[in-house]
C-alpha cells in the first residue's frame, strides 16, 4: 500500500495555515518535504501527526 502524498495547498487546508507558513515549516524541518526540486510535497501521515501534536500543545 502506498502512502498518500499531499501538495502545498492540501497541507495548508488541513493545518489551516498559509502556504508561506507551510514553506517555513518545511524549511525549519517541522514537516519533511518529499518533493523534488522546488515542488513541495508531504506525506499525509506525517502531516496528520503534526496536526494532532499541534492540537495537544494548544
Amino acid at each position: 500500500m502506498s502512502e498518500k502524498v499531499l501538495n502545498l495547498d492540501e497541507v495548508s487546508k488541513i493545518l489551516e495555515k498559509s502556504p508561506a507558513t507551510i514553506k517555513r515549516y518545511a524549511r525549519e524541518n517541522l514537516l519533511t518535504n518529499i518533493g523534488e526540486d522546488d515542488e513541495l510535497m508531504f506525506n499525509e501521515e506525517e502531516v496528520l501527526r503534526y496536526l494532532e501534536f499541534s492540537k495537544r500543545l494548544g
